[in-house]
């Protein structure tokens, strides 16, 4: 096996085989009060207070439990959540009641592993928030732990349930813009990326994503959405990843960087750049996928092809996208119409028919490790100041 195959096609594509046959085969129905699903969320600060609202518009979930260690964080989420949620400061103790079916995890970038280890043990399901896991070893454990383990895991990239994006990747693996050579990435904002501290003991425990010891920065934050797609899309590992960033504007005392620059490169000769900027929103977020008969271009929800001259009259009536010659000519790119629901309530709908049907997610513990092991090598590559090619020690994460 070539070692680019590993995550995909090689020991965590054995761990899908194993979950498709002896693990969820042995189907178990739900059996939850009135078939509804109770589920604690764990972490209740911008991104799990976030998600709440969403939680409770869907049919078949209740938001039975919040759980925070910061107490006005935790007051949020309560809020949010109504019907009188139970309130918990340890997550262990939210784990041991035997009323909650399922999990959400939206706690620092460093804790994700080992509350979905134990959330696992605890016989719950769980949807763990991206980054699925910080390290090599975090990742390792998860995957483990998983593997052995009867409960749904889905991990929170939720473009990747986006039938939006299922609709273009299934277009460009069908060969529509061709034979693909390049990824450009990006995901500028303009702000320090700062929460307002009410007390200086308090900034560590707020502003986590500022400090390495509990983030990846805009890496594991941002662009692990991006590296998931592009993943997904080639159905391959990166062979090296190259890059720089830096605290160059905001000086205040944050490790992680304001911005990053990485280049991933794949096999087959494909690139893809990922750029994240914290002093200029200029574009926002945008995803470009170029081959040689056409671009396709994608934001949050929304997404327009753009053939290269010698095939704008052969794409004219490509699969989900209406009057392409004309549009074309317009000069605004095809819009790609697929009807879809907004990314993050997609990707919980899927969560809560994963639970009810026993089927294993769209973005699952193996994509979920493939990109966690991707964001780490961007993040080796610009903290040490070198190319990062992939180690055959991550052949030994087999969690068979």
């Amino acid at each position: 096996m070539k070692r680019r195959d590993f995550v995909i096609k090689g020991s965590l594509g054995s761990l899908a085989l194993a979950a498709s046959t002896s693990v969820l085969g042995n189907f178990i129905s739900f059996n939850g009060a009135n078939d509804a699903i109770n589920i604690g969320v764990i972490g209740t600060g911008d991104r799990g207070g976030g998600l709440i609202p969403i939680l409770n518009h869907l049919d078949g979930i209740n938001v039975t439990a919040c759980c925070d260690v910061l107490p006005f964080r935790l007051e949020n989420g309560l809020a949010k959540a109504g019907n009188n949620p139970k309130a918990y400061v340890d997550y262990r103790k939210l784990l041991d009641n035997k009323d909650i079916d399922a999990v959400l995890i939206a706690t620092p970038f460093n804790t994700h592993s080992q509350i979905a280890v134990d959330s696992i043990d605890a016989g719950k399901h769980v949807y763990a928030e991206k980054t699925m896991a910080k390290g090599f070893s975090g990742i390792n454990s998860l995957v483990q732990k998983s593997s052995q383990s009867s409960q749904i895991f889905q991990t929170g990239h939720q473009y990747h349930s986006s039938r939006l994006y299922n609709h273009v990747v299934k277009l460009i693996k069908n060969g529509e813009i061709g034979k693909i050579t390049a990824f450009k990435c990006q995901w500028n904002r303009n702000g320090n990326w700062r929460r307002p501290v009410p007390q200086p003991n308090m900034e560590r425990a707020i502003n986590w994503r500022m400090y390495r010891e509990y983030s990846g920065g805009l890496v594991a934050e941002l662009c692990s959405h991006q590296i998931d797609f592009v993943n997904w899309v080639l159905n391959a590992m990166p062979e090296k990843v190259m890059g720089v960033g830096g605290v160059d504007y905001w000086k205040d005392g944050r490790e992680t960087f304001d911005n990053i620059h990485l280049i991933y490169s794949y096999p087959d000769g494909v690139k893809a750049t990922f750029t994240c900027l914290t002093s200029n929103s200029l574009d926002d977020y945008k995803i470009k996928v170029m081959g040689d008969k056409g671009t396709i271009i994608l934001d949050y929800e929304k997404a327009w092809i753009y053939p290269e001259a010698n095939y704008k009259k052969e794409l004219g009536n490509v699969d989900g996208v209406s009057g392409a010659t004309k549009q074309w000519e317009q000069g605004k790119g095809i819009p790609i119409e697929v009807e879809h629901a907004e990314p993050s309530k997609q990707a919980l709908l899927d969560f809560r028919d994963g639970i009810l049907t026993n089927t294993t997610p769209k973005s699952n513990v193996i994509t979920g490790a493939a990109t966690a092991i991707c964001v780490q090598m961007g993040l080796d590559a610009m903290y040490n100041d070198q190319i990062v090619k992939w180690n055959h020690e991550f052949d030994n994460l087999n969690p068979l």
